[in-house]
């Protein structure tokens, strides 16, 4: 059952990134353009995430931030971020090369967000079971802490301690939570949701 279930939900991954991309990529060149106007070359963020069974993989996103260095954790109000950054960011369409992610097999539409070796290295025995679920591009957490940058904005120069005390224990306790029980219906369920949320018309 376990088994039907993955091929069910890995099929739905394919169909909906394939189709998503139809639309998602002139959107995506439009934003290139925007990004490559404003600040030049790259236009895409290729950054370093730990995957399912804790395989590295490269996460794809449109660079939002100017190539200057800076802490990991981005703040609301980060003065790397580009002004077009800043729209990419509240649109979540920065996060559309992802699609590319799920084809590849590296993500599914739905599942714990991927995390930095560094903060995954830090997991305790029992946040390791994360990593038994392929990462996604949304899930419980990633909604609940949709306001994460508003956070570590409020934390100041505590943001990281905040984040690897407080914020990344209740993400990954709803990952887990939400993992353990997936069913295809359940990620439909929560892929409307995100979509409410981000077009501003609620959150489940």
């Amino acid at each position: 059952m376990q088994t039907r279930c993955q091929n069910i939900k890995r099929a739905f991954d394919l169909t909906v990134a394939a189709v998503g991309l139809l639309p998602a990529l002139p959107v995506m060149a439009l934003a290139c353009a925007a990004i490559w106007i404003e600040d030049g070359g790259p236009v895409l963020f290729c950054q370093g995430r730990i995957g399912r069974w804790g395989r590295p993989f490269a996460m794809l996103k449109l660079r939002t931030m100017r190539r200057t260095p800076g802490p990991a954790l981005t703040a609301q109000n980060d003065p790397r971020i580009t002004r077009v950054g800043r729209v990419l960011r509240h649109t979540k369409i920065d996060e559309l090369p992802q699609l590319f992610n799920v084809l590849m097999g590296e993500m599914s539409l739905v599942g714990p967000r991927p995390e930095l070796p560094r903060y995954v290295a830090g997991y305790t025995p029992a946040q390791r079971e994360v990593l038994r679920y392929r990462p996604g591009l949304t899930d419980p957490a990633a909604l609940r802490f949709s306001g994460e940058e508003r956070i570590l904005a409020e934390a100041g120069h505590r943001a990281e301690a905040v984040y690897r005390r407080e914020i990344l224990p209740r993400k990954l306790k709803l990952s887990i939570l939400y993992a353990r029980h997936a069913t295809p219906l359940s990620d439909l369920w929560m892929l409307w949701h995100t979509l409410r949320a981000v077009f501003g018309r609620g959150k489940p």
